[in-house]
């Protein structure tokens, strides 16, 4: 008898005092998210996720929806078919480097753009403080590139970013710029993967230098 009314006290208790259920990390975007090229462990997302972790903010590992060429169409159908479930308490944004690969227009970009951003927002719980949204890196300095116009893919990616940036900081989202750290590449061949187009493990970790102290920032709101 008298074990059967500790349990019940035990689950009582319980009850009273649930268990904080962990923070989760959504990651969104297209090969740079999904880390092509690179260990699991290396993904900029899964970098970023540790490096909270080890400063106190465990979010747990990132559920990433990205795939190696997606545009912001793509990505979007991805996240349908996903169905992620909120509130997430960090949401990373991070698309457009195939719209401007392929030609498509900055017109259309802006408004699927704004869409994925309010998907995002939504899966913050509407607080568009714990989105966090990363410019497009330059590939146009990789040695994929050879034989481009290198200089006319930075004015489109500029272009791109330019749009994603205005329309971030319209909503209330946080941004990081990581386009210039992508494109010292160009001198940097330790910053470069093995197929000579995406960021390696150590640009990833550049990445995040300049992520980590936003993102901490913004969990606080």
């Amino acid at each position: 008898m008298r074990r059967l009314l500790l349990i019940s006290s035990l689950l009582a208790s319980a009850g009273c005092n649930p268990a904080k259920p962990a923070a989760q990390y959504l990651a969104l975007g297209d090969s740079y998210t999904s880390g092509e090229s690179v260990s699991a462990n290396d993904r900029w997302p899964v970098q970023l996720a540790h490096r909270l972790k080890e400063n106190g903010i465990d979010l747990g590992e990132p559920q990433i929806i990205a795939t190696t060429g997606w545009t912001t169409d793509q990505l979007s159908a991805g996240i349908d078919d996903a169905n992620p479930v909120g509130p997430f308490q960090l949401v990373t944004l991070s698309i457009g480097v195939n719209n401007q690969y392929r030609g498509r227009g900055l017109d259309e970009y802006r408004v699927q753009f704004k869409s994925l951003l309010q998907r995002a927002i939504g899966f913050a719980g509407g607080n568009a403080k714990h989105v966090i949204v990363l410019s497009i890196p330059d590939w146009g300095v990789m040695p994929f590139a050879d034989g481009r116009d290198r200089e006319q893919i930075g004015k489109q990616i500029d272009q791109f970013n330019s749009i994603n940036r205005e329309e971030t900081e319209k909503a209330g989202a946080a941004y990081v710029d990581v386009t210039p750290e992508s494109r010292i590449a160009a001198t940097r061949p330790d910053l470069i993967a093995d197929d000579g187009l995406h960021p390696s493990p150590q640009m990833y970790s550049q990445w995040v230098d300049l992520a980590l102290p936003v993102v901490e920032e913004a969990l606080k709101k």
